[in-house]
């Protein structure tokens, strides 16, 4: 199948996922070939940012930080509550066509077929294994059932390793590279530049904690306890004696939408001054973000460079941008072009 018809099939299925993929906590590595972390840099303004173009995103953001670093500035921040939050899938690393959780997912459920004969004679099981993607989407219940079987049971040590597996040699449909080698490296920088200037930086996304944790580290810089994400439910056991925690398929908590304050309450206790998200679902986040009186800064990456990466916006069912950007021109939020502020996408890329 030519990679524009896969894609344009994996938009239809994410269509009829909807919410039911985001309850089952499918939202969206370590491996060779993976990217490391960036390199911090110094808390000048000078050399900040190699990657991003001189203009009113760079200068907006830079001009921040120097704002609530500088002591004595009346917007100084202490270092305690610098507090800076990211979204993951499409603000840290691409997410078209589709979730790279969701492709993982798929791709379990082949894995898992073995152990499952009775799968045989499902209609979501025959479309998959027959690459019929616009039959298989037609079978939206079955599909869920089976995500669901195949990626539960599992202790959450065996997860992390199939994770870890699959990211080590997966590669994306359109680009031919690692998973995690689609990581933007302007991100990989702000990232490293806010540390440099003693924020503390969190990741806040609507994939699980499950998928992100056991490779966010060496990508970007961020400790798994500074991961924050959906969850299923796991049980504690104890098997032949040890001590196990097993995956159980069932919702724990959806880290989307409004329910990213909530997460940011429960596992930071401090509001964010930095917020960074690309889509509707990241809206309630920077509206948290951006309450009260104290300084704070909200941005969103637009994916409008259809030649390095994709473009998408309002109509796209991954990633929708619609309400948060009518939201950042009322409010006056930074909206960061990828076409025009960013120098390069991907690390090791051409501009």
């Amino acid at each position: 199948m030519q990679f524009h018809r896969r894609r344009e099939w994996l938009r239809r299925v994410s269509a009829l996922l909807g919410s039911a993929l985001v309850a089952l906590s499918f939202a969206g590595c370590a491996g060779a070939g993976s990217t490391s972390a960036a390199q911090p840099m110094t808390s000048g303004t000078a050399n900040a940012l190699p990657s991003w173009r001189d203009g009113a995103a760079k200068q907006t953001i830079t001009k921040f930080v120097g704002d609530v670093t500088r002591e004595g500035s009346p917007s100084f921040v202490a270092p305690a509550e610098r507090i800076a939050v990211f979204d993951n899938d499409g603000t840290l690393w691409s997410e078209q066509p589709l979730y790279f959780q969701f492709l993982f997912m798929l791709d379990q459920v082949k894995a898992a077929a073995p152990n499952h004969p009775e799968w045989k004679s499902n209609p979501a099981f025959k479309a998959l294994v027959a690459h019929d993607y616009p039959e298989l989407a037609s079978h939206e219940k079955e599909l869920l059932r089976l995500l669901a079987v195949a990626n539960s049971g599992m202790t959450v040590d065996e997860y992390d390793k199939t994770i870890r597996d699959w990211l080590a040699t997966a590669q994306h449909p359109k680009f031919k590279r690692p998973y995690t080698e689609l990581v933007y490296q302007p991100q990989l920088e702000l990232l490293a530049y806010l540390r440099a200037n003693g924020f503390k930086t969190f990741i806040v996304s609507g994939g699980t904690i499950e998928f992100m944790r056991p490779w966010a580290e060496k990508i970007y810089g961020i400790p798994p306890e500074q991961v924050i994400g959906s969850s299923q439910v796991v049980r504690y056991e104890l098997r032949n004696g040890q001590p196990t925690l097993t995956r159980l398929p069932k919702i724990d908590f959806v880290d989307d939408g409004a329910g990213k304050p909530v997460g940011i309450y429960r596992n930071i206790g401090r509001k964010p001054i930095l917020a960074f998200g690309n889509s509707d679902g990241d809206l309630q986040m920077l509206q948290y973000t951006a309450s009260g009186n104290g300084p704070h800064l909200a941005l969103l990456v637009h994916h409008d460079d259809a030649v390095r990466e994709f473009a998408y916006d309002r109509q796209s069912k991954i990633g929708k941008l619609d309400k948060a950007w009518d939201e950042a021109v009322t409010q006056g939020w930074t909206v960061v072009s990828m076409k025009d502020d960013w120098q390069t996408i991907y690390p090791g890329s051409k501009p």
